[in-house]
């Protein structure tokens, strides 16, 4: 996925990471062209981590069933914050704007 999300990633911290969370995933034969990662805790809150799409299958949607997915695996409703060109994509599928997002940035393990 470093395409859509470049970034020198440890393969074991990746590897953790992913253990760590509900992964849903698309597939174009062998290939895998789009993912999303639900963190919940599994009565509270969940949250989507990511949803990633390469270039190339974007406006298929892919990310649309991704989102489908992700919401059905998850046992909780859903948060999570967006970047600014995506806010239609996220309200176009019945997600409402609710909390305010913010963030503080660590340096990733390596």
């Amino acid at each position: 996925m470093d395409k859509v999300w470049p970034g020198d990633y440890n393969a074991e911290y990746t590897a953790e990471a992913l253990a760590k969370t509900i992964n849903i995933t698309a597939w174009d034969n062998y290939r895998l062209v789009g993912c999303a990662r639900v963190l919940t805790d599994g009565y509270f809150f969940g949250t989507i981590t990511e949803i990633l799409v390469l270039p190339e299958y974007q406006r298929r949607g892919i990310g649309k069933k991704l989102m489908e997915l992700a919401f059905e695996a998850s046992s909780t409703s859903l948060f999570f914050g967006a970047q600014p060109e995506a806010v239609g994509f996220y309200e176009n599928l019945g997600y409402e704007r609710s909390l305010q997002s913010f963030g503080k940035k660590k340096l990733r393990r390596r």
